[in-house]
Formats: C-alpha cells, sequence, structure tokens
C-alpha cells in the first residue's frame, strides 16, 4: 500500500510540474526542414506519397515526409512526422491507434533489434492486414538523441525533458514493407527489405531531428 501511495505521489507531482510549466514557450531549435531530405539514399531511389489535407490536420505535425524508396531489395514506405511541441492539444499518433481506423487490422507485435554501425536501436514491429493484403511496419519514437520504441517511455521522456529542458519536440518514424505472398518466408522478406532501409535511413535523420 505504502509503495502505491508513493507511486502516485509522484505521478501527480509531475504531472503538476507538467502542467505549471505548460504555458512556457518552446525554445526554437535549429534543424532541417524535410523539403531537403534525399531523395535518394544509396541504392535506395525516393519518390513523394503526398498525404491528404485531412489526414494532416488530424495528425497536427509541423513537418513531415511521407515518401516511398525503391531498390533491388523491394519496395518500402516512410513516414516521418515531426511535432515542435506536445503541448497545447499536440501529441505524437501511436500506429495502433491510427491504423485499425484505415481499416488495417494489428495481428502481430513484437519488438525487433536492428544494428545501424555501433549502434544498436530496438523498434516497434508489427504485422497488419486488410483483407488479403498483409505489411510489416516498424516502428519508433526519437528526439533529444533517444531513440524509444516504447509509447509508454515516450510519454514518460516527454514529461520529463518539458520539466528539465522545457522541450516536448519529437518525431515518429515509420516504415513499412509489404509482405508479397504466403509463403514461410514472406514475411522474413519483408522484414529484410525494411532493416536494410533503416540501415540506411537512420543516420540521416538527425539533422531534421534536433537533439
Amino acid at each position: 500500500m505504502t509503495a502505491r501511495i508513493l507511486i502516485l505521489s509522484l505521478c501527480l507531482l509531475a504531472g503538476s510540474a507538467f502542467i505549471a510549466m505548460s504555458s512556457r514557450s518552446e525554445p526554437t531549435m535549429i534543424r532541417e526542414s524535410f523539403d531537403s531530405f534525399p531523395a535518394h539514399i544509396g541504392e535506395w531511389g525516393g519518390r513523394d506519397a503526398p498525404m491528404d489535407k485531412e489526414a494532416l490536420e488530424l495528425l497536427r505535425v509541423d513537418d513531415h515526409l511521407s515518401r516511398y524508396y525503391a531498390s533491388n531489395a523491394g519496395v518500402v514506405g516512410l513516414y516521418v512526422g515531426f511535432f515542435r511541441s506536445q503541448r497545447q492539444g499536440s501529441a505524437i499518433h501511436s500506429p495502433l491507434n491510427c491504423l485499425p481506423g484505415a481499416g488495417w487490422d494489428p495481428i502481430q507485435r513484437s519488438y525487433l533489434n536492428i544494428t545501424i554501425g555501433t549502434q544498436n536501436i530496438e523498434v516497434n514491429k508489427i504485422i497488419i492486414q486488410k483483407g488479403l493484403e498483409k505489411q510489416l511496419v516498424l516502428y519508433w519514437y526519437q528526439g533529444h538523441g533517444r531513440t524509444i520504441a516504447s509509447e509508454y517511455w515516450g510519454k514518460v521522456y516527454s514529461v520529463v525533458d518539458a520539466i528539465r529542458i522545457n522541450r516536448t519536440d519529437a518525431a515518429i518514424i515509420r516504415v513499412t514493407s509489404a509482405v508479397a505472398g504466403s509463403d514461410v518466408g514472406a514475411e522474413l522478406r519483408a522484414e529484410a527489405s525494411a532493416v536494410g532501409f533503416v540501415q540506411s535511413v537512420y543516420p540521416l535523420l538527425s539533422s531534421h531531428l534536433p537533439e
């Protein structure tokens, strides 16, 4: 009982501090717009996939990137949504909440570790299905030099950073790859394509996402 009271008290204290700081204006961080994001990344060639106005109004992003990239390894979709602030009603939407509204049913969920140079990042991996169509989705949250898979810890860090450095800017990065075929290796091929792309694109994100 004592532990529960202590946890509740800490949560209330953090929430009160966050509310007290919500009226403070956040510093403007220097970053490159996604307009300058490379259309060609190694062997991957990209083309824009414009989002409709209604979707953008719902997401309330301050900057975004929506593009398809293709190579001999396959075709992947890349979406990055950046928020300068998550105050005043703006917040990152989890794909687990958005995809069902678009008719996609998440049928598998797990975490995946990806090695990028000397770094190792953890991302969410989900398989989604609409009718007979399946896609593999990798996504994570990124901000202030952190790469986070957990929605829960993403919210925790948002509160902590609002108190510590008066910043709540962050981004969601999502990579999709079609699961082509019904054979045993179909998901493995989709995963290999998505992982290969993540390894290529991840180092390019830092200049567009302030640390």
